[in-house]
């Protein structure tokens, strides 16, 4: 764990992330996401975006993708209800010697490094929490941890966004939080082609007909404003395709239909029995069609 030296207290600076996040068409977001970073003047600041979208549609893949474009280091952050201002900033913990390590957040470990800071699911954390990094989002650019008794500011080439699901199961942004988080990227479900180059991203190995149905589902889900994404397309995929390889028990003998029964099974184990209900429906107007 590297060590740095701020007013005479040592930090331990958190690792970077090091995730297999792929990023598969929308050039456009990403394009947006970088603008929002740039700065084109000497007086100019770069600007925290917040990722919006419903649960699952690649925000943080998003924002991971953006980072490691600028070859920087990102580091990631997850928020939850329970989230305080220490975890954001500075946690104390206690040694092997029984001597007291202040260990860098993974936000304060991007400020200091010039990396690139991701708050996932941001709108979980409470006011307070928030409060905290207030500085470092305006032309201030720096936090205080009240717990080492410093303050510590950003590297110039330090870059923040956050990831924010639009549910109902969040906390409301204060108004003095909101104006720092612009612009606001709103993440929408992928057009048709789009889904099925990032189902077939996350699943190289897979069949074309499963790939194809899944798909379709994961469209007519779309249009219906469902709220199944094409992550959990991903793993109703992979779970099909798991019982299609393991070849035991009772199944059907042709081919098309031992991948519709286990796809189904899939929508009813990874998703929910609604789920089922609607990829059998969509199948049978599918078979009807043709």
């Amino acid at each position: 764990m590297e060590q740095v030296m701020i007013d005479g207290v040592a930090l331990h600076l958190s690792e970077p992330d090091r995730v297999p996040m792929r990023w598969v068409g929308q050039t456009e977001l990403v394009t947006q996401v970088l603008a929002a970073w740039l700065v084109i003047d000497k007086e100019d600041l770069p600007l925290s975006p917040r990722l919006v979208g419903k649960p699952g549609v690649g925000k943080t893949t998003l924002a991971y993708h953006a980072g490691k474009s600028l070859n920087r280091s990102v580091y990631l952050f997850q928020s939850t209800m329970d989230t305080r201002p220490e975890d954001l900033i500075v946690t104390p913990v206690i040694s092997e010697q029984g001597k007291i390590k202040y260990v860098a957040s993974p936000v304060v470990s991007a400020m200091i490094k010039g990396g690139i800071a991701i708050i996932d699911e941001g709108n979980r954390m409470s006011e307070k929490s928030w409060a905290s990094l207030a500085p470092l989002l305006d032309s201030r650019r720096y936090v205080e941890s009240i717990v080492a008794g410093i303050k510590i500011k950003a590297h110039p080439d330090f870059r923040l966004c956050t990831t924010m699901n639009d549910d109902a199961s969040t906390f409301e942004l204060p108004e003095y939080i909101h104006s720092r988080l612009q612009p606001q990227i709103h993440i929408d479900f992928p057009e048709k082609d789009e889904e099925k180059l990032i189902l077939q991203s996350n699943l190289p190995f897979a069949d074309e007909e499963v790939l194809n149905y899944v798909v379709t589902f994961l469209q007519a889900a779309h249009r219906a404003d469902e709220r199944y994404s094409v992550r959990d397309g991903i793993n109703m995929a992979r779970y099909a395709l798991k019982r299609l390889s393991n070849g035991s028990g009772p199944h059907p003998a042709d081919p098309s239909e031992r991948v519709v029964r286990y796809l189904k099974e899939a929508a009813s184990m990874v998703l929910d029995a609604p789920a089922a209900d609607y990829f059998a429906e969509l199948v049978d107007r599918i078979e009807q069609d043709r």
